[in-house]
């Protein structure tokens, strides 16, 4: 995840699927023999046109919004270097976003966990 100076996030739109129109924090799956970071920086790239360095682990959450697919969330904290922003791959839209003033309605539960403790922090 993205924030810039502590007040701004980046969100992206989901384009498609059952969240198609709701907003997250940009995301994605690991493909196999991936290391996670690597995954985070790939899924950052390929959804917001954006290179960040991938720091610290921010927080871990199971996600049980899709009983299909059960999956542990990996929250990182993350330094932009470089890139454009562009809306790609799942999303539709990009944007930064105050954190008094989040997009409706959000994607997943857990972004908003996540959400919730970083305006607790700000």
């Amino acid at each position: 995840m993205i924030l810039q100076k502590g007040q701004t996030i980046l969100l992206g739109r989901r384009a498609h699927g059952q969240y198609k129109g709701a907003w997250c924090i940009p995301c994605g799956h690991m493909e196999w023999g991936e290391e996670v970071r690597a995954a985070a920086r790939r899924e950052f790239l390929e959804e917001t046109g954006l290179q960040v360095e991938v720091g610290p682990v921010y927080t871990v959450h199971s996600n049980f919004h899709d009983p299909e697919s059960l999956t542990v969330g990996i929250w990182f904290q993350g330094t932009l270097i470089g890139g454009s922003l562009q809306a790609a791959d799942d999303l539709d839209e990009v944007d930064y976003f105050p954190l008094d003033a989040l997009p409706e309605p959000l994607a997943f539960p857990t972004d908003k966990l996540v959400l919730d403790q970083l305006r607790q922090e700000s």
